[in-house]
């Protein structure tokens, strides 16, 4: 429908939308997700939650944190549009999941599936502190067969 149209034909519909644009915009203030990044060593904002994520990224980002067993902040961005805009806006990046380790943007799941696979992960996880399952597994591997 072009604007002519909609303007003539549906003025309200083009308040509304007008109106849902301004609301749209006002999103999360950076202040918070600063505050919700900086709590915790590793923060996941994901569609749904760990336990039921509702996209194919956000659980693989899923699994990899369980291959690890990485203690992490998670935040259902579907539940909150604010924070889903909010935190694409925050991080300029424009897809969900968005994996933060030590208050730094990391990436999402392509980045985090390629530092698993690489062992890059292994190596951000032991700067703040946080060792891989699979790191213990491996060693408690060479200890065996000595």
């Amino acid at each position: 429908m072009n604007n002519l149209l909609r303007r003539t034909i549906f003025p309200s519909y083009n308040n509304t939308l007008k109106l849902c644009r301004s609301f749209a915009n006002v999103g999360v203030p950076k202040e918070k997700i600063d505050t919700l990044i900086k709590n915790n060593k590793v923060v996941v904002f994901m569609k749904g939650v760990p336990d039921a994520p509702r996209c194919g990224f956000s659980n693989a980002v899923v699994q990899i944190m369980r291959m690890h067993a990485v203690p992490y902040d998670s935040h259902d961005v579907l539940s909150d549009e604010n924070l889903r805009q909010g935190i694409k806006d925050y991080s300029n990046w424009p897809t969900i999941p968005q994996v933060f380790i030590n208050g730094e943007f990391v990436g999402g799941c392509d980045i985090m599936l390629q530092m698993h696979q690489s062992g890059e992960l292994i190596e951000e996880l032991k700067k703040v502190g946080i060792k891989s399952a699979l790191l213990t597994a491996a060693e408690q591997s060479k200890e065996e067969k000595k």
